[in-house]
């Protein structure tokens, strides 16, 4: 079984037992929806700037950190998990992002490296792996060489389907504050 059917079967397989034993409260129901808001715009920020596959990304959040999308699930797993009251269940959010995502952010590292060469090694060595630097990254354009988008576009972020993740976190978020009045 792969890393990505590994984290989206994961997720899935520890929601009924998280939204089951959730017991938010009105301060944490408001801290976790800003911790997730702010993942959702790192993602759509990064979800709207990269053109997967075809180009090492190196603007926007990219210039930042190598990893936005992976920043971005771990504010709204912390978000959701600190809105449903559990420290036990952002425990086990926490162990699962670290085994999980961290293999799944070196693999793609060496993915790249190997695809993209000594250009990834020159922003490897100047963008940190995953959390992100306050000055933003400039590469030095070479001629003849495709540079990254240099913009957010709100057509790369529906064809990277990220309107899922908001949705995804629209749903809990209400099924928390429903669970929260009839507690």
């Amino acid at each position: 079984m792969s890393l990505g059917t590994l984290r989206l079967r994961a997720i899935w397989l520890l929601a009924g037992p998280f939204l089951v034993g959730a017991h938010p409260t009105i301060p944490l129901l408001f801290l976790g929806a800003v911790l997730a808001t702010v993942g959702i715009a790192i993602r759509a920020w990064a979800a709207g700037t990269i053109a997967k596959e075809r180009e090492l990304a190196t603007t926007g959040p990219y210039a930042h950190t190598r990893n936005p999308l992976y920043l971005g699930t771990l504010m709204i797993g912390a978000g959701v998990t600190v809105g449903g009251g559990r420290w036990e269940f952002a425990m086990l959010f926490g162990f699962f992002f670290v085994f999980v995502y961290g293999r799944t952010i070196r693999g793609e590292a060496d993915r790249l490296a190997e695809r993209f060469g000594e250009r990834y090694a020159a922003y490897a060595c100047q963008v940190p792996l995953f959390v992100p630097r306050a000055v933003p990254y400039r590469p030095i354009p070479v001629p003849g060489q495709m540079n990254s988008h240099e913009g957010f576009s709100l057509v790369r972020w529906r064809k990277n389907r990220e309107y899922e993740a908001l949705l995804g976190v629209v749903a809990g978020f209400l099924f928390l504050a429903v669970k929260l009045l009839w507690m």
